[in-house]
């Protein structure tokens, strides 16, 4: 479960994707640059790539984790492959079960089970996905991550009213023996400690959390547990990161990006704009100000600027491993932008 550095590397770098939709492209077509960049990623030594679940945004199409990660199964033979994550609340929890022992069984262990809390959708969305399941709420977590793991491990107790239920081909039980590891997901400390109470490791969300980050990680480390799944504890974290051949390219990508995150906030998801209407757009001093904040936030810049600004991160806060997600405009300047911070990161040495 832990990672493993490749190259010259001294520690594992990893991808978030969101299979992200710019103006200009379609679903498919962002579809196709995920998988491209998946098999891209496996060839530079990027140890994990994970695949997020979010609902009714026009600029995302991985609302399907467990159907997309089958599909980047197929396309690619080492690189592990996870949902970053899967939110539980929407979801049955034998559903999950059923689902990602399939893709165990499929590709036995390739595949991570990263689970959130939050419906990572607005309200409404949030009722039309738990329908007949209105009165679960993030509340519950705990008790729906018990029903998933008591699923998965086929050892509910005498007496439950589920104890005869089978989540095929889920349980560790099943031919072939193993399940895929359970990672918790946060942006704040409730995941945080109960990831450390479970012995579970812990992914955190200092891409659009970053002052959470260290107060979350030693809330982790402080409650953490041994367990048959860890003996340590084991951190990453997500990083916005952007790299281009200079400075001034690299912070023009990264302004679509914002952008996007801007109008989401706002309560208007859109495609992710381009980098001309990124800069062209009329921002009032609150709409600046919050950009300037969120870019601050984005380790971006040539080469040796994210490299150096990564390595900064993770001695900053002690994460095990570093996963980057690179939201911008454009297939073409995402691969590019990963292929650049693979090569100064190491990974390719």
């Amino acid at each position: 479960m832990p990672g493993r550095p490749h190259g010259r590397a001294e520690t594992p770098l990893s991808i978030l994707d969101l299979a992200t939709v710019g103006d200009g492209y379609t679903p498919t077509q962002a579809l196709t640059a995920t998988t491209e960049l998946a098999r891209k990623a496996e060839d530079w030594g990027f140890h994990r790539f994970w695949v997020a679940e979010h609902h009714g945004m026009p600029g995302v199409a991985s609302s399907a984790p467990a159907v997309l990660l089958a599909h980047l199964a197929a396309a690619t033979s080492t690189i592990r492959l996870g949902s970053g994550g899967v939110m539980l609340p929407n979801h049955a929890p034998l559903v999950i079960a059923e689902q990602f022992g399939t893709l165990h069984a499929l590709h036995p262990g390739r595949i991570d089970l990263g689970l959130g809390r939050a419906p990572g959708t607005d309200p409404a969305t949030a009722r039309a996905l738990r329908r007949g399941v209105l009165d679960e709420t993030a509340d519950e977590f705990p008790l729906q991550l018990s029903e998933l793991t008591r699923f998965l491990d086929a050892d509910f107790p005498a007496g439950h009213p589920y104890q005869r239920l089978r989540a095929v081909p889920g349980e560790a039980s099943a031919p072939g023996g193993g399940r895929p590891p359970i990672w918790l997901l946060g942006s704040s400390g409730f995941s945080a400690q109960l990831a450390g109470r479970l012995g579970l490791p812990f992914a955190f969300a200092h891409h659009f959390s970053a002052g959470n980050t260290v107060p979350a990680l030693e809330l982790y480390r402080d409650s953490f547990r041994p367990s048959e799944v860890l003996a340590e504890p084991y951190t990453l974290i997500g990083v916005g990161a952007v790299a281009a051949d200079t400075e001034q390219q690299a912070r023009r990508l990264a302004g679509s990006g914002a952008l996007a995150m801007l109008r989401l906030r706002r309560g208007q998801p859109a495609l992710v704009p381009t980098p001309e209407e990124a800069e062209a757009h009329p921002y009032a001093p609150a709409e600046r100000e919050f950009l300037d904040a969120w870019l601050s936030n984005v380790v971006l810049g040539d080469p040796d600027q994210v490299r150096d600004g990564l390595l900064e991160l993770r001695k900053r806060t002690g994460a095990d491993e570093l996963m980057i997600t690179s939201n911008i405009h454009g297939h073409e300047a995402r691969h590019h932008s990963y292929e650049l911070i693979a090569q100064a990161y190491g990974l390719l040495g």
